[in-house]
């Protein structure tokens, strides 16, 4: 079983903190889904013949496709990938293009997971983020995706952003109940080179993130989960009911996936490849029927330190008999470097390395600390 991901590089606007390859412009749309069809029968190759379990439409925000145009997508890879029986088909989605028409078009097309970029439910924080759509459009979109029969909903909310006091935080969390969602990713706003976050911190118009507010605000999800009974299954990632990610929990599960569009990372287990990210080379490219990727082979090393900072971030952990089968030459190692280990931070067992509620502020320092030196 595999996953397909399709990179829909196209916003309204640009949000102040994002760094994934977009364009405002939708000039090239008609070129780029010409394009993209082309590579969909030009990769056909690369799972080997998997069935699709997953197929994903991340961005940008793939919900400035028109209906017909993600018609035509899904039809392009049915001709060339062979979809399992109870194929996910996930899109993410502002709100203010969810409309009842789009939503009630959506459902008939077979999308049946929505990922929508929420962020907050506080006005000013939209405004801050720059966000296109308010904190009213937010809960009508929620609310007409249950009528049109949407059941398996996922949103994104956003934690230390400043002046978002813990009360605010709290009551962002809070709101869900009620509103039919069973998926909850959560990231804490960060400073990525290059966005406009960026350089209105390096102007001084903006102060610089708090860390200790952001740390604050995990605890708090942290607990919020525990006593509203949300799985906590992956660092950035709760659900209800065990309503995983099909897509992520693949990714964590070292599947393979092949990503499509400008700038899409592919992965089949032994290399890892991504496109270029350029939208308009992308387009001229697969008019000569060429794939413009980078590609990278990936030494056992590199395929141990991979799986170890995937599963580590999950509430699963590392199943340490599946690592001594597939890397017998380094678990001795693994093992040894265990003891180097703050015991506050992880919960060791016969069976797994889990990281406690401690260690989950620090995940990515203990996985250095258990990866081999290529």
């Amino acid at each position: 079983m595999a996953g397909i991901y399709i990179h829909i590089p196209f916003c309204k606007q640009a949000c102040t903190y994002c760094n994934f390859y977009f364009s405002t412009s939708s000039y090239f749309k008609n070129n780029f889904i010409t394009a993209l069809a082309k590579e969909i029968a030009m990769q056909s190759h690369y799972l080997s013949e998997e069935e699709i379990k997953t197929v994903y439409f991340g961005g940008g925000t793939p919900s400035i496709l028109e209906t017909q145009e993600l018609e035509y997508l899904l039809t392009e890879l049915s001709k060339h990938f062979s979809f399992a029986e109870n194929l996910e088909i996930c899109l993410e989605a502002n709100p203010d293009d969810l409309t009842p028409l789009k939503l009630k078009a959506l459902k008939q097309l077979g999308i049946n997971r929505l990922s929508i970029g929420i962020q907050s439910f506080k006005e000013s924080d939209l405004l801050f983020m720059k966000r296109s759509h308010t904190a009213k459009e937010a809960l009508q979109c929620i609310e007409q995706a249950r009528i049109e029969g949407f059941d398996n909903l996922s949103i994104d909310l956003i934690y230390g952003i400043p002046e978002q006091s813990n009360e605010d935080w709290l009551g962002n969390l809070n709101r869900l109940e009620g509103l039919g969602i069973n998926h909850l990713s959560c990231y804490a706003l960060t400073v990525e080179d290059n966005t406009p976050l960026y350089h209105d911190i390096r102007k001084g118009k903006i102060k610089a993130l708090d860390e200790d507010l952001a740390a604050e605000h995990f605890k708090i999800l942290r607990n919020w989960s525990k006593s509203e009974h949300w799985e906590h299954y992956e660092i950035s990632n709760l659900c209800k009911e065990g309503n995983y990610s099909r897509h992520n929990t693949a990714y964590w599960n070292d599947e393979k996936y092949l990503g499509l569009g400008p700038g899409a990372h592919s992965y089949n287990g032994k290399e890892r490849q991504w496109n270029v990210p350029n939208l308009k080379y992308y387009i001229e490219a697969l008019k000569e029927n060429k794939l413009q990727f980078e590609k990278e082979s990936l030494s056992e090393a590199n395929q141990f330190n991979e799986r170890i900072m995937t599963s580590i971030r999950t509430m699963w952990g590392i199943d340490k008999n599946l690592l001594k089968s597939k890397f017998p030459k380094y678990f001795p190692y693994f093992e040894k470097q265990i003891a180097f280990l703050d015991g506050d931070s992880i919960i060791n067992t016969d069976r797994h390395l889990i990281l406690s509620d401690e260690g989950k502020f620090y995940a990515d320092g203990i996985a250095a600390k258990l990866f081999i030196e290529d």
